[in-house]
């Protein structure tokens, strides 16, 4: 599992991350875990696979905010109390 973080300047309001938790879900359709945050200027998502940088930079350009980073780490899944 991965864990993607992706910079993104844009984002204003609930609605904007909103947006982009949809754009995500949409070029990414086994994506879990999805959530943006415009305070910190950044989205993150788990997948199986390491997201392609491209088609994201793609998608959120496509929606008219500024893809600015992606990252991509791996995901430890936490237990019950962990």
């Amino acid at each position: 599992m991965n864990i993607i973080t992706v910079k993104i300047d844009g984002m204003m309001c609930s609605m904007c991350e909103a947006h982009i938790c949809e754009t995500i879900r949409r070029a990414f359709p086994d994506a879990k875990k999805v959530k943006a945050s415009r305070v910190r200027g950044e989205a993150t998502f788990v997948t199986e696979e390491p997201a392609d940088a491209v088609k994201l930079e793609k998608a959120i350009t496509k929606t008219g905010y500024r893809f600015i980073s992606a990252e991509t780490a791996a995901y430890k899944k936490r237990g019950l109390f962990g």
